[in-house]
C-alpha cells in the first residue's frame, strides 16, 4: 500500500469512528482523495507531504480538462482540505496546500424555453372547468408578465389592475415592480376571478386559490403545469420557471432590448439577464445556417 493510500485509510477510519460519518460520505471521500492520489503519483510525487499548492491547482485544472463537473472538484477540494487538517492534527503535515485553492466553474447551462407554438398549445385548453381555468390563468400570467413562482403565489387582489393591463409583484428582496399583462392573460385571469367568487375562502386575498380555498402552494403550480404539458402532448419536462424563461427569450428576440427585459424581470444585474442573449444568438445561427448558401461550415473552404 502507498503513503498515499495509508494517509487515506487513517483519515477515512477517523471520519468512520471519531466523526461518525455515514458510509455515503466515507466513500465519497476515500474516491475523491483517490482520483487525486492518482493525479499526483503521475507526477511522480511521492506522498501527501510533497504535493504543493501549485500542485493542487493543476491537478484540478487537469481533472476539470477531462470532464470533471466543478461541482465534484469542488467535493475533492473539500476531502482534500480535510484530509490535510487531519494530516496537520497528526503532525504528519506542516501545511495545507488545498486551503485556498478553488473549483473551476462550469458553464452555465442555458436555460429551457418553449417556442410559441407550444406555448400556444399548452395554453390552449377548455375554460369550462374551474381548475382548468384557474390554471390556464395563471401559466397565461407567468408566460405573459414573466413571474417567477413565488412572484406568481403572492400575488393578492389588490396587485391587480387588469383594467389598464397591469400587476403588481414584490420579487427577490422585497423589491416591487410593476408589470404590464397581454390580453390573453388578462381575459384568462377575469374568467378565473368568475369561477374564483363561487370558490370556498373566496374571501381570501390571494388570487390564485386551491380547490380548497387556500392559497396555491408552489408544489402545487408545479405540478399542475407537469400535467397541462403532459394533456397537451408537449414532450418536454415543463416547470414553471420555464415559462419565464420562454417570456425573456421571446421578447429578446423580437425587442433586441436588453435594458427592458432585465427591467421586466427585476434582475438586479444586467449579467444575469445577458444570458438570454446566447439564446438570441442560437436563435439567428440556426437561422442563418438554414438560409445562408454559404453557411454549411463543412463546405467553407480556406481561401488564399
Amino acid at each position: 500500500m502507498s503513503a498515499f493510500d495509508l494517509a487515506i485509510e487513517d483519515y477515512l477510519e477517523d471520519l468512520r469512528v471519531a466523526r461518525r460519518c455515514s458510509p455515503h460520505t466515507v466513500s465519497n471521500y476515500a474516491r475523491d482523495l483517490k482520483a487525486i492520489a492518482r493525479s499526483a503519483i503521475a507526477r511522480e510525487i511521492k506522498n501527501w507531504q510533497d504535493i504543493e499548492g501549485g500542485d493542487v491547482r493543476s491537478i484540478i485544472a487537469e481533472q476539470h480538462r477531462e470532464g470533471i463537473a466543478g461541482r465534484s472538484l469542488a467535493r475533492r477540494l473539500s476531502a482534500l482540505r480535510g484530509l490535510y487538517n487531519f494530516l496537520i492534527k497528526l503532525g504528519r503535515c506542516d501545511v495545507n496546500p488545498a486551503s485556498d485553492i478553488l473549483a473551476p466553474k462550469d458553464k452555465k447551462a442555458l436555460p429551457a424555453t418553449l417556442d410559441p407554438d407550444e406555448v400556444s398549445r399548452l395554453l390552449s385548453q377548455n375554460l369550462n372547468d374551474p381548475m382548468i381555468c384557474r390554471d390556464l390563468a395563471m401559466f397565461e400570467l407567468m408566460y405573459s408578465s414573466g413571474l417567477r413562482l413565488a412572484e406568481l403565489v403572492g400575488l393578492n387582489l389588490v396587485d391587480l389592475d387588469l383594467s389598464v393591463g397591469q400587476v403588481r409583484v414584490t420579487g427577490k428582496g422585497g423589491k416591487v415592480r410593476d408589470l404590464p399583462v397581454g390580453k390573453h392573460a388578462v381575459e384568462a385571469i377575469n374568467k378565473w376571478l368568475s369561477y374564483r367568487r363561487m370558490t370556498p375562502g373566496a374571501d381570501d386575498k390571494a388570487v390564485f386559490l386551491s380547490s380548497r380555498g387556500k392559497r396555491i402552494a408552489p408544489r402545487t403550480v408545479q405540478m399542475r403545469l407537469k400535467k397541462l404539458a403532459e394533456s397537451q402532448g408537449l414532450n418536454r419536462d415543463c416547470y414553471p420557471h420555464m415559462l419565464r424563461h420562454s417570456f425573456a427569450s421571446h421578447l429578446l428576440e423580437s425587442s433586441g432590448d436588453l435594458r427592458a427585459v432585465q427591467e421586466l424581470l427585476g434582475h438586479a444585474d444586467i449579467s444575469t439577464t445577458q444570458v438570454y442573449t446566447h439564446l438570441d444568438f442560437n436563435h439567428l445561427a440556426k437561422v442563418y445556417d438554414e438560409a445562408h448558401p454559404r453557411a454549411k461550415r463543412s463546405e467553407i473552404t480556406e481561401e488564399s
